[in-house]
């Protein structure tokens, strides 16, 4: 009997002990390690969220900066065809000069394709895409007249730029003068058109 009392107090004292040292674990781990853990949890959901927003501020900036490539594209395209013309439109450019000759009221016009030499007809230099288009054109108009027309076609859309000119009193009107101008015309080649139409097709294709 005695040793069996012994044995139910040394098995009580056994149960309290665990008892006790339970309730000590829940304790430390509801105040030390589970607020710890939560933080954890509450730390790698920030986390996700932030990498969610670096993400998405990441695909925005190089949305932007596609679309401001995209717009400088677009200047600088615009820019170059205040010069140049694509090579189907060439042949317009003498229907075009000789507009502005009826505009300005000049006499006896002549407008001929010019004479590709050695410095003609060539790319432009820095460029194996664009060339020189040469025109001849000849009339008689006072010095009036000859600044204007010479300014339109400068003004004209690509520009036409003078290369060469020369002034003669005319033979018929001693106070008109026989001009004769040496122009040239940047002709984007038309390979170089094609590619250019294409790539400004998908410049401004929307994506549905």
């Amino acid at each position: 009997m005695a040793s069996s009392t012994v044995y139910k107090k040394y098995l009580t004292i056994a149960a309290i002990t665990w008892a006790a040292c339970l309730l000590a674990f829940v304790a430390a781990y509801m105040v030390l390690l589970k607020p710890q853990a939560d933080r954890k949890r509450h730390l790698d959901k920030k986390l996700v969220e932030k990498k969610q927003e670096l993400e998405a501020a990441e695909k925005a900036a190089e949305e932007q900066t596609r679309a401001e490539l995209k717009a400088q594209i677009a200047q600088l395209r615009g820019k170059l065809d205040t010069f140049v013309v694509d090579y189907e439109n060439a042949a317009d450019l003498k229907f075009d000069i000789t507009q502005i000759a009826r505009e300005k009221e000049v006499a006896s016009l002549s407008v001929s394709s010019g004479k590709k030499d050695t410095t003609t007809g060539k790319p432009v230099a820095d460029s194996n895409s664009i060339e020189e288009n040469p025109i001849d054109i000849s009339f008689v108009s006072g010095f009036n007249q000859f600044a204007s027309f010479v300014n339109s076609l400068e003004r004209h859309k690509p520009v036409i730029l003078v290369h060469q000119f020369a002034l003669g009193r005319s033979n018929k009107n001693k106070s008109a003068y026989q001009v004769t101008l040496d122009v040239r015309a940047l002709v984007r080649k038309q390979q170089e058109t094609e590619t250019a139409k294409l790539s400004s097709t998908e410049l401004y294709s929307v994506k549905k």
